[in-house]
């Protein structure tokens, strides 16, 4: 089995069309075709279901794509490795992040890292904590920072960062405010919600605390940004329970504790590969945010949570 071949199949998936994939491999239609083929012969099923549209993965094709992607990934690591025992550390190194995630302040953990390292072409991708542990256990990501949402495994495991309470937020004039005083998940029930995407970490540790607490309550308002959560709380339209943090990020807001919360806190993680798949680049990015770096600005990569 190639590597190529490997290779030809991701972007084939990825893209689910040869055309598309075909361009962004840089190699011809045909080509990638006679690779696909070849690849199918040896594995002896076929992997692609080919319509005029697009093309969709069989089973057998499933069952190949996290495989592949895994021995992708440790490819590149063995590279970069090498790369980085002469002296030069290069490469890509592939980043995903939720937003205004706790424990580490991104963009200035990557301009960090850019300066020490130059040579290494970085790539960051936001999505929610599922879609990243699953890009880090397959090896579409090469770390994350997300709320942890599963235990560690073989194929992936995770460095904790830092871990807060919930926070509820309101609009000054919502009764809330008035008394200023802690509530609990039954106090807050009954209003009407505005909160994240179901697959990040505030919406998952929110969900959660609700749940324990046998009580149902309505998302009427969800979105996939935090300036948008926060602009809808600030015209009354909701209120939102969100990590502690959240409250420097809108002065114009109420924020009450939450009961309860504390039994269940919002816990930020790093999310790696295994110890034989974690490259280079990610190792120095983790050295350079645990502060290990000797160099002066290393304190840049950490957020300060107050």
């Amino acid at each position: 089995m190639e590597l190529r071949h490997l290779e030809h199949f991701v972007a084939v998936a990825e893209d689910q069309h040869f055309t598309r994939a075909a361009q962004r491999l840089m190699v011809s239609q045909s080509g990638l075709s006679a690779s696909i083929r070849a690849l199918e012969r040896e594995l002896r099923a076929p992997l692609f279901v080919r319509t005029t549209r697009r093309v969709t993965l069989t089973e057998a094709g499933r069952a190949l794509l996290g495989e592949a992607r895994r021995i992708l990934a440790q490819v590149r690591a063995a590279h970069e490795a090498v790369a980085a025992v002469q002296g030069v550390l290069r490469g890509t190194l592939t980043l995903g992040t939720e937003q205004c995630i706790a424990g580490v302040n991104v963009a200035g953990l990557l301009a960090s890292f850019r300066r020490r390292h130059p040579d290494v072409e970085i790539r960051l991708r936001q999505a929610g904590s599922g879609a990243l542990a699953e890009g880090v256990a397959t090896g579409r990501l090469d770390l994350a920072f997300a709320y942890r949402t599963r235990p560690d495994t073989d194929q992936l495991r995770s460095v904790p960062l830092t871990a807060e309470p919930m926070t509820v937020l309101c609009h000054p004039g919502h009764p809330f405010a008035a008394t200023g005083a802690a509530l609990t998940p039954e106090d807050v029930a009954g209003e009407v919600f505005v909160d994240f995407h179901p697959d990040f970490g505030p919406r998952r540790i929110t969900d959660a605390v609700f749940t324990a607490a046998g009580l149902d309550r309505t998302v009427a308002l969800e979105v996939n940004d935090v300036h948008s959560l926060l602009d809808l709380v600030d015209e009354n339209l909701g209120i939102a329970v969100v990590p502690r943090h959240f409250r420097h990020k809108r002065s114009s807001l109420t924020a009450l504790d939450l009961k309860s919360a504390e039994e269940a806190p919002y816990a930020t993680v790093a999310l790696l590969p295994s110890e034989q798949a974690t490259g280079p680049a990610a190792r120095a990015l983790i050295t350079l945010l645990a502060g290990e770096d000797d160099t002066a600005d290393a304190s840049g990569a950490r957020t300060a949570l107050v």
